[in-house]
């Protein structure tokens, strides 16, 4: 779109004295200003770079939005400022492109890049304003970013749910199955039990110490197919007054054997004064036994893991740092997907358990993580009641 004010200056070019430069400049600056206050109060974050990929302007939320600083970005090429944005294929668009992205830093965020190409047409002399045979040269790109977060969380959840559902019918109909023999394994048991009662000597005692185990073996296979069961679709939680900290040593004192064996250092910074919030012991108890025994897992053995409780205006939070080997950003963007997992062993259900417990509790759940450098989980709970609150009425006649 052409600037009216310019095109009036362009063609005034031959006709200016010296006396007018000054005017035009203040006009000019001022124009200028007003596009940068507008551009600072939207809530979309707007860059505008050369045709070299440096930016020549970014307005305040997009600075918020990559962790940037106006002063030192200005002249600095985009894809050097955000790590990991592919300007090269962005940029080659004649047209305008629109991707989402996530990025980690400041903040884990889901963002809109709508990048269009910047136009002018090159003008040798007064004379040729208004040649149509002109054609436009690109001298840069606009890139728009808006924030999607909540959105694209909003459709996660939703395909999670229905993964979850599909998990929980699967891990049932599985269960069931398994459950079947079982039984009928159980009872031909007591029957060999009852048939080994009528003999004597060595061979009845070697029988009945095989029993013995079979028994044994059967009663652990049941058990960990209704703990199974009980994990991923846990039952709606008993709510009563607790204090987080209690339930975060009980859960240290339950792995003191496995601290000691591993030669790990756990550094708890519990705030004393949090207060008493509504939870289900033993789920919350379970949420905090998968999130240490992942991060003693990561760490292998010599390890550190500060466990630091502290509270806000809403929340008592609960944060775990380890210094195992941490994720990479592939890695993170996948980590509640059922069964995806970075360990040789693991079920890659863990996570998603917890998250599935402390969303019962109507709290929230973040990971931030470097790879090689580690990784903090933190658990958010509240405690203050979440009920509407009235304001007071005011006045409908105007002063």
């Amino acid at each position: 779109m052409k600037s009216g004010f310019l095109d009036k200056l362009i063609e005034r070019l031959g006709r200016i004295g010296p006396e007018d430069v000054q005017n035009y400049l203040l006009q000019l600056a001022q124009e200028k200003g007003l596009i940068e206050t507008v551009f600072n109060a939207i809530q979309e974050g707007i860059i505008v770079t050369d045709a070299n990929g440096r930016i020549t302007y970014v307005n305040e939320a997009a600075c918020e939005l990559f962790g940037l600083e106006a002063d030192t970005s200005i002249g600095k090429r985009l894809d050097e400022r955000v790590r990991g944005l592919d300007w090269k294929s962005l940029s080659q668009s004649q047209g305008a492109v629109s991707r989402d992205m996530e990025i980690f830093y400041p903040a884990n965020r889901f963002l809109n890049f709508y990048i269009v190409p910047l136009l002018i047409e090159r003008r040798e002399s007064v004379a040729e304003i208004d040649d149509p045979g002109h054609t436009a040269e690109p001298v840069g790109h606009a890139i728009i970013l808006r924030d999607i977060t909540e959105s694209r969380r909003s459709t996660e959840k939703t395909i999670e749910s229905e993964r979850f559902n599909a998990l929980t019918l699967l891990a049932a109909g599985v269960a069931h199955e398994i459950g079947n023999p079982l039984n009928s394994l159980h009872i031909h048991l007591q029957l060999m039990e009852r048939k080994v009662r009528k003999l004597d000597g060595k061979v009845k005692e070697e029988l009945q110490e095989a029993i013995a185990i079979s028994r044994a073996e059967i009663t652990r296979l049941d058990s960990i197919v209704t703990q199974f069961l009980q994990a991923i679709r846990p039952s709606k939680p008993v709510l009563h007054p607790e204090n987080v900290n209690s339930i975060v040593e009980e859960a240290l004192r339950f792995f003191a054997p496995e601290i000691a064996d591993r030669d790990i250092v756990v550094e708890p910074e519990l705030r004393p004064d949090l207060p008493l919030i509504e939870v289900d012991r033993d789920q919350m108890k379970q949420a905090f036994y998968n999130v240490i025994k992942n991060s003693f897992e990561a760490m292998k053995r010599r390890g550190i893991l500060r466990i630091h409780t502290d509270m806000d205006a809403t929340h008592v939070n609960v944060s775990f740092t380890d210094t195992g080997g941490g994720m990479s950003a592939e890695s993170l963007s996948r980590v509640f997907e059922p069964y995806f997992t970075t360990k040789s062993s693991g079920s890659g259900l863990g996570l998603l358990i917890v998250r599935r417990i402390v969303r019962e509790h109507g709290g929230e759940m973040a990971i931030e993580s470097n790879e090689g450098k580690g990784l903090t989980l933190t658990i958010r709970l509240p405690y203050l009641d979440k009920r509407v609150r009235m304001l007071e009425a005011g006045s409908s006649k105007p002063d």
